[in-house]
């Protein structure tokens, strides 16, 4: 006698039981259903933030779905004893193949869920600009799997999903875009050092990107005036006092190039000035005479 000749009997005298498991059945397609609509409602509201193929997050709720229906299935079979070891093997076989499947897409797997993350928790948004794993640029594109940075000398940098996750992220655009740049130049021991920094501080005022005391305090009430520009001597170094301009500037990306311009302007002044610039000194002593 087969196992499914057994089922009719077992059913007509375990009404309780079968009663569960009609149960089971109508609750697992009713919950299967609610996951379909609340993953339909979360997949285009991530297609609206991401602007990706929706096909990708179809995959994902059909998973979903297969799961549910798979629990069910397996609670069903458990119920029945003489189909015990049927669920044991189905079980056995569902593992298996899910050790393999996750394997074989771990990395994409890991990404596809980094990217749900990135679009729910949203550190960073399209046309941001952001400094991830050492490279500073614009968010281009947010994909499930990736995203794209245009990186400042205009290269595409396509970053997988699972190592932005993984990385300190510096967003410059979030909430407020004003930098605080600093500029290290070392000048003599012999040099004026408070000329130097009255030289620093002039050129700075002059440049048209560096923000002006009722510019900075729109973004930052606690500066004071004088402060907005200001000169800090940070190291007596083995040839040089170093002294480190910092300014304000309103976005990340005029920071740069207004930095550069003005290590060129003071570097001017200086030579003008007769503040010296140094350059490394070695002193050779002989313990013998060469002669």
């Amino acid at each position: 006698m087969s196992i499914l000749d057994n089922i009719p009997s077992w059913f007509t005298g375990n009404i309780a039981n079968a009663l569960f498991i009609f149960v089971v059945v109508i609750s697992t397609i009713i919950v299967a259903r609610i996951v379909d609509r609340l993953l339909k409602a979360q997949i285009k509201m991530l297609s609206a933030k991401m602007n990706v193929d929706e096909m990708v997050y179809g995959l994902i709720r059909r998973i979903a779905i297969a799961f549910v229906y798979i629990v069910g299935l397996m609670i069903v079979v458990s119920s029945v004893p003489f189909l015990e070891n049927m669920s044991l093997a189905i079980l056995a076989s569902a593992g298996f193949a899910g050790l393999v499947v996750g394997m074989a897409a771990q990395s994409t797997l890991s990404d596809i869920i980094s990217g749900m993350s990135l679009a729910v928790f949203r550190p960073f948004r399209s046309g941001d600009i952001v400094t991830i794993h050492n490279e500073y640029g614009t968010i281009s594109d947010i994909t499930l799997g990736h995203t794209v940075i245009i990186t400042w000398d205009n290269r595409r940098l396509i970053i997988p999903n699972h190592i932005i996750s993984e990385e300190a992220i510096i967003n410059w655009s979030i909430s407020d875009p004003t930098i605080l740049w600093p500029i290290n130049i070392g000048i003599s021991y012999d040099s004026d050092i408070d000329l130097a920094r009255s030289i620093m501080i002039e050129e700075a005022k002059k440049h048209a990107e560096v923000m002006r005391l009722n510019d900075v305090r729109k973004y930052h009430s606690e500066v004071v005036g004088g402060e907005e520009i200001k000169v800090r001597v940070t190291e007596l170094g083995d040839f040089a006092v170093n002294l480190r301009l910092y300014i304000w500037v309103s976005d990340r990306s005029k920071a740069f190039s207004t930095g550069c311009d003005l290590i060129e302007s003071i570097k001017k002044r200086f030579d003008a000035e007769g503040i010296e610039i140094p350059f490394p000194y070695r002193t050779i002593v002989y313990k013998k005479d060469l002669t």
